[in-house]
């Protein structure tokens, strides 16, 4: 089975720009034009929004998914299958140049390839570097890392916040895209607990677990030991050869 191709309420791929107006809690968010975008993982559909409040841009990426079966994660044979659904945050060293002291380059592949054939949408989150602290306070983070400090530890010394993400223009979207009852590709459980405050029915929650690398162990274990993440943390794979093993963030 294979869902519909997921479009805003009331606008064709052609159509005006959406927008959802919502209260104060979820926040308001104002959509482009779709349009088709080509991937390593197969063509999605595409569309920007911008926060009204903010002026902060996001993406959504959408697919009508494959047919399923049995064992793929997410699906559940026998019962009807909700769309599945990653809130991820920009993270620029780990989703462009592919760093290791992170899993969130790793994150991203995994959930476009896992939506493109469940169907579902991924929404890409900006502004949310550093779990909301900008890049070059993320640099200044990952100096402290390097001086010992967890991932944190290192926040907490530089006066921020541990998370300082705010998913009300994500609910938006969802909102937009008719998508209120989801099935949550997260770890984290403040995803699904925020969204739920914003009318979002998060039915199901599927793990986005990558492996564990040398150079991100202490970092996932400090997100599953401090933050409450669900992971697993695994043995790590090997860095590359010839490659030093990284600080952890």
């Amino acid at each position: 089975m294979s869902g519909a191709l997921l479009e805003p309420a009331g606008q064709g791929r052609s159509g005006p720009a959406a927008s959802v107006g919502s209260d104060a809690a979820t926040g308001s968010v104002s959509g482009g034009p779709q349009v088709q975008l080509p991937t390593p993982f197969g063509t999605f559909t595409a569309q920007a929004w911008t926060d009204v409040a903010t002026g902060a841009e996001h993406l959504s990426v959408s697919a009508p998914g494959e047919p399923l079966e049995a064992g793929v994660p997410g699906a559940r044979p026998g019962s009807a299958v909700v769309p599945l659904v990653r809130l991820h945050s920009e993270c620029l060293t780990g989703d462009v140049f592919g760093s290791y002291r992170c899993d969130c380059g790793e994150q991203l592949d995994y959930a476009l390839e896992l939506i493109h054939r469940r169907g579902g949408t991924l929404v890409y989150l900006r502004g949310h570097e550093g779990r909301g602290i900008g890049l070059a306070n993320k640099m200044r983070a990952y100096s402290l890392q390097e001086a010992g400090a967890d991932t944190v530890e290192a926040n907490e010394q530089l006066g921020l916040p541990v998370d300082a993400r705010d998913y009300a223009a994500a609910a938006g979207i969802l909102h937009a895209l008719g998508l209120t009852r989801i099935a949550l590709l997260s770890n984290n459980p403040l995803k699904g607990q925020d969204l739920a405050r914003h009318g979002i029915d998060v039915v199901e929650v599927v793990p986005a677990e990558v492996p564990a690398r040398a150079e991100n162990l202490r970092y996932l274990i400090t997100k599953r030991d401090r933050m409450h993440h669900a992971i697993r943390v695994n043995e790590p794979m090997p860095a590359p050869a010839g490659q030093p093993e990284g600080p952890s963030s």
